[in-house]
């Protein structure tokens, strides 16, 4: 707390020194989503360069004006709850001044904005995310009040919340972590009892793209269970970049690249081999939209698929056949095909990347 507070302090003292100068007061942030201030490291996935290229949210510029006091805004407001120890989610944030905040995309990006300048994980600044993702399977916990909690249940999925990622008690004898894109196919699993039939594991999702939350709560379990981590996604270049996010971090949070990547995570599926391989009738696949081109054009070129010879073979089946396919498409073999052979088979004789 005292170093958020003293880094807060020192953004103000540099706006009164200006002040005091009579010039106009800037900020200075890291440019967060300029690919060349990123480097990429096999260890941690996508970082930020220590020298990197910064823009200067100005005071004097009608242009910058209001996102600088927007900022100083936000930052009053942090310093206020560290100060009480107190909370709030960054949906109240954006609701306890609509009309000055404008949209929640803005507070969201400001937030990281601050999170980068300052140089403090963003869980530190008392800021809650709302979280989105699900928890399933060989893990259990004991609440502050003392409450039990089980994942072993199949009745039992526990929403990711900010509370489990500072928790030393977590206990699993999971084999494994497998990592669900979708929520359909993750509660298609949990019916299916998938977690207890093949081995003991841990199934997450982050319904879509994850939030910050689902890709901490990944970060800590690989760091207190040391178990293989695999990721099953659709066949398409939006689930191959949610992967990506996962295992080598985003360019946007690229500075906190150390507490949020999985390097360690393995493709198990969808691959798109894996279609041919199966006899997946052509009928049952979707074809390429320009913006599907587009982002497999995209992720072909970033520099993690160069040390990755086996994705970039598969990534390339998939750009000359122009078609995608969901998770879902094995159900065209049978209703149970995903949990009853598929998964099996795939986790028992090593197909994955």
């Amino acid at each position: 707390s005292s170093a958020v507070l003293e880094a807060i302090e020192n953004v103000i003292q540099g706006v009164v020194q200006s002040l005091a100068q009579k010039k106009a007061p800037v900020l200075t942030l890291a440019n967060r989503t300029d690919w060349r201030n990123i480097e990429f490291k096999d260890s941690v996935g996508l970082q930020m360069i220590p020298h990197c290229t910064t823009r200067k949210i100005r005071s004097d510029c009608p242009q910058s004006a209001p996102r600088f006091a927007l900022m100083l805004k936000i930052l009053s407001m942090i310093y206020k709850m560290v100060q009480s120890n107190t909370y709030a989610t960054k949906r109240d944030i954006y609701y306890s001044d609509t009309l000055l905040f404008g949209s929640q995309t803005a507070v969201d990006r400001i937030i990281n904005d601050i999170s980068c300048m300052l140089k403090i994980p963003r869980r530190s600044l008392h800021i809650l995310s709302t979280t989105k993702g699900f928890v399933a399977g060989n893990l259990s916990y004991t609440e502050e009040d003392g409450t039990k909690v089980n994942c072993t249940c199949s009745a039992t999925v526990c929403i990711i919340k900010q509370k489990h990622l500072n928790r030393k008690d977590l206990i699993s004898h999971a084999k494994f972590i497998l990592i669900v894109e979708k929520d359909a196919t993750f509660q298609r699993l949990l019916d299916d009892d998938f977690f207890s039939k093949v081995s003991p594991c841990i199934m997450i999702t982050g319904r879509g793209v994850p939030d910050l939350n689902t890709r901490l709560l990944v970060r800590k379990l690989w760091d207190s269970f040391q178990i293989p981590i695999f990721s099953l996604m659709d066949a398409d270049p939006h689930g191959v970049e949610i992967m990506c996010v996962y295992k080598y971090g985003s360019v946007s949070m690229s500075f906190e690249a150390h507490h949020l990547t999985v390097p360690f995570i393995k493709w198990l599926g969808l691959l798109p081999s894996d279609l041919k391989r199966l006899n997946i009738s052509k009928d049952a696949l979707i074809p390429f939209t320009r913006q599907d081109q587009n982002k497999l054009a995209s992720i072909q070129k970033r520099p993690y698929i160069a040390c990755q010879p086996l994705w970039k073979k598969e990534l390339e089946i998939m750009a000359a056949s122009k078609l995608k396919a969901e998770i879902q498409v094995l159900t065209s073999l049978s209703q149970d095909y995903l949990s009853r052979v598929y998964l099996p088979n795939k986790l028992q004789f090593g197909g994955w990347l």
